[in-house]
């Protein structure tokens, strides 16, 4: 397995605080970024029957193993356990003791924020970023991204993707769904899934939703939550601060891995995606998902949104940091268009204060400035996330 990027980030938390919490999807990497950046230290897994029995039976008994501190995975599923925790941190006052990992963000963050608040750092960890990716192999194709999708197992045991996601939904997503709520129609939750991959990259009109599923909305509001809270997809919500004409205020829904989406999409190579009727909105996917894995792995939670007033005039993606607006346009289109640059225009002509001059990231090979905006490849920088926000 390749070194991840959040390494660095995760070995500097252990060296200010008494635990790292690394949360994300199940399959992103988690165990094996823990257990290969801590090698000496003990691993017990949560997840398994006899190691949880053991610990919530006698927790005291149980951490006497780890005295030193120890790797603890899922430990969502044993919160009472972080109680226990925080005493021997509180005693020994030391950093990097324990290092914990979780795919269950409300459980944890609740948990988290009861007994180890101010003792613990967060970090979370997504599937494979684009440069992560070119460990692998140089030159990956969009589209090929797009169906084959990002988790580490793919690409380091080299699985069928299709497979992989049958069993990743049937394993993880669905079995996730049912500790959090007590699901009684799984076929229609499997048939909201298609319907949210097949609005991905769309603002979210919830009672669309809700007619086409045959449940309420609020059904559909705490399936979305569930599905956020498991690390399944993401929500970019609309920019409007300070704007005075009225904007689109729902969110957009994205797939923390567009494999997953494309999927349930029934994409099952290279072809079919670039000529599904939803590619722009999975490209789109595709590269906002990079964009949040390069401010996670520094240890950022990227501030995100897309623009879109009642005129229909859109910006795909602006990022706020470090005081800087940074306007982005995404089109999967391999020939660049003047038309792209209308959005980043209307949204400089707002008024706002330290707006740049933004991007336009495309599909295409050449790279070069139009109007002081910069146009370029995602796949063919070394590292978005800095090439974005660097000054």
């Amino acid at each position: 397995m390749i070194e991840r990027e959040i390494s660095r980030e995760l070995i500097q938390c252990c060296a200010e605080y008494p635990v790292v919490t690394v949360l994300g999807p199940r399959q992103s990497g988690k165990t094996t970024l823990v257990q290969m950046t801590f090698p000496d230290k003990p691993y017990f897994s949560l997840e398994d029957p006899d190691i949880r029995m053991a610990a919530d039976a006698d927790p005291r008994g149980f951490l006497d193993q780890a005295k030193e501190g120890a790797v603890l995975d899922e430990v969502q599923r044993l919160p009472v356990l972080l109680s226990y925790i925080q005493g021997m941190v509180d005693r020994k006052k030391r950093p990097g003791m324990f290092v914990l990992t979780g795919s269950h963000q409300p459980r944890l963050h609740e948990a988290i924020a009861q007994s180890l608040a101010g003792r613990s750092a967060m970090l979370t960890l997504w599937p494979f970023s684009f440069s992560e990716l070119k460990q692998y192999k140089q030159g990956w194709k969009a589209f090929e991204l797009i169906h084959r999708g990002c988790f580490p197992r793919l690409h380091e045991e080299g699985l069928e993707s299709s497979r992989f996601y049958n069993s990743y939904l049937q394993t993880y997503v669905e079995r996730d769904v049912r500790a959090l709520i007590n699901l009684r129609d799984l076929g229609r939750f499997q048939v909201f899934l298609r319907l949210l991959a097949g609005r991905v990259g769309q603002v979210v009109n919830l009672t669309s939703l809700s007619n086409d599923v045959g449940v309420s909305v609020t059904t559909i509001k705490n399936w979305l939550s569930v599905l956020e809270a498991s690390y399944v997809i993401f929500q970019l919500p609309p920019f409007y601060q300070n704007i005075r004409k009225r904007v689109i205020k729902s969110p957009k829904i994205y797939f923390t891995d567009v494999g997953l989406a494309a999927f349930l999409l029934g994409i099952h190579n290279e072809d079919q995606a670039s000529r599904d009727p939803l590619r722009g909105n999975l490209y789109e996917n595709l590269v906002i998902a990079d964009v949040m894995k390069g401010g996670f792995n520094r240890g950022i939670r990227p501030e995100a949104y897309f623009y879109r007033d009642s005129h229909g005039n859109e910006v795909d993606l602006v990022i706020k940091e470090r005081g800087n607006l940074i306007p982005v346009e995404i089109k999967s289109a391999s020939t660049f268009s003047e038309n792209f640059l209308k959005g980043l225009e209307r949204f400089r002509e707002l008024g706002l204060d330290r707006v740049c001059s933004g991007f336009v990231l495309y599909n295409g090979e050449q790279e070069f400035r139009v109007h002081n905006v910069r146009i370029l490849n995602p796949l063919h920088v070394e590292d978005l996330w800095e090439t974005l926000v660097s000054p």
